[in-house]
């Protein structure tokens, strides 16, 4: 029995990977890529970053200002999850069915999350540059947005796993609808919403570097404007500093859900 199960699973495999080649040497001739020319190119291409992409002392010499920007694009993209966050708690109290007032509630609470949650950040920073202009409330507005649609929906998820044994407690006492929101379901999920707020930041101060480069603000306007003008050397160190900030926030960040959970 089992050596056919093993062959059964061989052979969806080879299918797998044949289907896969095809699509892919298909892909190929539609898109008359050059394969050849393609790989030759990896290694010209890593000289010539290697060459260029390589902080000088000029670079270094406008650090100050690349953290500058760096701490307002941090704050920008903690505010936006924070704010967020508040208020996505109120609409996935609303929505969730463990804590919903009536059912119809609950209808618009998803909708609304569905709609903010399926617009990409890139595509609402550009719908909102139209009629804020380029601006840091642009960038917190756009990441705001994708940010409450998010965490209204994972929120509702967390909140709806939590046991109703103690919100059927406190309801057989006589505890109004806010007695029990505050004394049972938001302490039980509440390191699980913690650490939703803290992966939106981590997730929001790598977005507000694109959204940065769309509206004109941030760290991500600096490392558009020197790439647009080829100053390589400067933009290399703006992608530094980026990728260190994001491994000590991240760091940071699994120490409170360790310490929280």
């Amino acid at each position: 029995m089992q050596p056919d199960i093993f062959r059964m699973r061989r052979r969806q495999a080879l299918l797998f990977f044949a289907l896969l080649a095809t699509l892919t040497y298909g892909a190929i001739l539609i898109t008359e890529y050059d394969t050849v020319k393609g790989l030759v190119a990896i290694p010209q291409a890593a000289i010539w970053a290697a060459s260029n992409f390589v902080p000088d002392q000029e670079a270094f010499a406008r650090l100050p200002r690349i953290i500058d920007k760096l701490v307002e694009t941090i704050l920008m993209a903690i505010a936006s999850s924070t704010v967020a966050s508040a208020l996505g708690l109120v609409v996935a109290l609303l929505g969730a069915t463990t804590t919903r007032p009536h059912p119809w509630v609950s209808l618009p609470a998803r909708g609304l999350a569905s709609v903010f949650r399926n617009l990409d950040v890139s595509a609402w920073a550009l719908i909102l540059l139209f009629s804020f202009g380029q601006s840091a409330y642009t960038g917190f507005l756009a990441l705001f947005f994708v940010t409450f649609g998010f965490i209204v929906r994972v929120m509702m998820e967390t909140i709806d796993e939590v046991s109703t044994d103690s919100v059927e407690a406190l309801r057989t006492t006589g505890a109004g609808y806010l007695a029990i929101i505050s004394q049972s379901v938001v302490p039980a999920c509440l390191p699980q919403l913690i650490s939703w707020v803290l992966f939106m930041i981590e997730t929001n101060i790598r977005s507000a570097t694109l959204v940065g480069i769309l509206t004109g603000t941030g760290i991500g306007f600096l490392f558009d404007l020197y790439f647009k003008s080829f100053n390589y050397s400067s933009a290399s160190l703006v992608v530094l500093v980026i990728v260190i900030a994001v491994l000590l926030i991240e760091a940071v960040s699994n120490a409170i859900r360790r310490a929280v959970l």
